[in-house]
């Protein structure tokens, strides 16, 4: 098992390495990464060497995007939520520009950190439409309150790469249920299943033996790719519908 799980993790770096590509814009270099976007578009970030360490941005990009598409950050709580998810990878909102600073050393992490930031921002404020009011995390967290679930919202988990991911939240164990780590998709695709496998398998080893991961998928505006909750639960994730979620109620707040 141990020798399989490294293995797909060897594959997984291979995939990100041969993918990623590099071109050099005067005093900045653009990184294309594989990850994509909503619109289907490679994320892209631009690294500058200065002041004795690393800046990398997303040259504003994200925020951009989403306020082009009538999407605003206009309440308290949608701020909070927008600090809290950047806060959890480590990651400023410079004067709408989403961006790290590093040494030679930690580059690697801090470059995962951004894109994962990116690609977690992307998603939470992804609305079906202008006029929708409700971001899914908001709701996850309500659902998650009203229903009497014990969680720690935003934790990062160091992984046996060394790398750090954050689950939206953990639940502690109690005396029926292990602990439980739960990420939320508000549009659950082939790259959403990637993620959370390939956060979960690195996580996973260096938790207690028991805990056990759960992906809430939003399919309240279309459905779910099955292939989706498939690629999860063959990594031992339990993937929860939306649609469905009274159902794994006990399971949670157990």
């Amino acid at each position: 098992m141990i020798y399989e799980i490294r293995e797909l993790v060897d594959k997984y770096w291979s995939w990100l390495r041969d993918r990623t590509s590099v071109r050099e814009l005067n005093d900045w270099v653009e990184i294309t990464t594989p990850y994509l976007d909503r619109h289907n578009d490679y994320l892209q970030i631009y690294a500058t060497i200065g002041n004795g360490g690393i800046r990398l941005t997303d040259d504003g990009y994200i925020l951009a995007d989403l306020r082009q598409s009538g999407i605003t950050f206009d309440t308290p709580r949608r701020r909070a939520l927008l600090e809290m998810t950047l806060n959890g990878f480590g990651v400023r909102n410079n004067g709408s520009v989403l961006e790290v600073r590093t040494s030679e050393a930690n580059f690697c992490t801090q470059k995962h950190n951004l894109v994962q930031a990116m690609l977690a921002v992307n998603d939470l404020f992804s609305l079906a439409s202008p006029r929708v009011t409700s971001i899914f995390l908001e709701d996850v967290i309500t659902w998650l309150d009203d229903s009497d679930v014990r969680y720690t919202p935003k934790v990062k988990l160091t992984g046996s790469s060394g790398f750090d991911h954050v689950f939206d939240f953990v639940i502690p164990k109690s005396r029926q249920r292990p602990e439980r780590v739960v990420r939320s998709f508000n549009q659950p695709d082939r790259q959403s299943a990637q993620t959370m496998v390939f956060s979960w398998i690195d996580t996973k080893e260096a938790r207690p033996t028991e805990s056990s991961a759960y992906a809430i998928l939003n399919d309240s505006e279309r459905p779910v790719p099955q292939g989706v909750p498939d690629a999860m639960q063959s990594y031992g994730i339990h993937p929860v519908r939306w649609s469905g979620r009274e159902q794994a109620v006990k399971e949670l707040a157990a």
